[in-house]
């Protein structure tokens, strides 16, 4: 690619029919001045797309660190999740546990106070009848000693 101080710098031979060097002259030095914007505006845009170029890359970077980042967020959560959907059915097996457990001891409780009552019960018709023997066989004695006393 030339540069514009090729263009500058070229010199064209002489010849007797030739172009008017003043025009050819005037033509180059206009041609090395356009030549010249347009060679810095496009190393400039080459350095911008370069600079472009680098910024892409590194927020290619930033969204797959990002999505990194994301993915162990989720994985994490879906691991609290699990953790705590465990540990919540664990508690609820504990405490069903330990509801049939104090529902059996209830059972037996019942089941004693129940057998203690009949018992008492029992105990208390033996006692009725043992009293109402004895008072049967005094008011058999009490008439007895009436009758002799008549």
């Amino acid at each position: 690619m030339l540069t514009p101080l090729d263009i500058e710098n070229k010199r064209f031979s002489k010849s007797i029919k030739g172009y008017n060097l003043d025009e050819v002259d005037d033509f180059l030095d206009q041609l090395t001045i356009d030549y010249e914007k347009l060679y810095k505006e496009n190393n400039g845009l080459k350095n911008q797309v370069d600079d472009l170029q680098k910024d892409l890359e590194h927020y290619k970077n930033v969204e797959q660190t990002l999505q990194n980042t994301l993915i162990m967020a989720q994985q994490t959560a879906d691991d609290i999740k699990s953790n705590a959907q465990s540990r919540a059915d664990q508690i609820i097996r504990d405490a069903q546990s330990e509801a049939r457990r104090a529902t059996d001891e209830i059972t037996k409780e019942e089941f004693e106070i129940r057998k203690r009552i009949e018992e008492l019960k029992r105990q208390l018709s033996v006692y009725k009848a043992k009293m109402e023997a004895l008072l049967i066989s005094q008011l058999e004695m009490l008439q007895d000693n009436k009758e002799n006393e008549e």
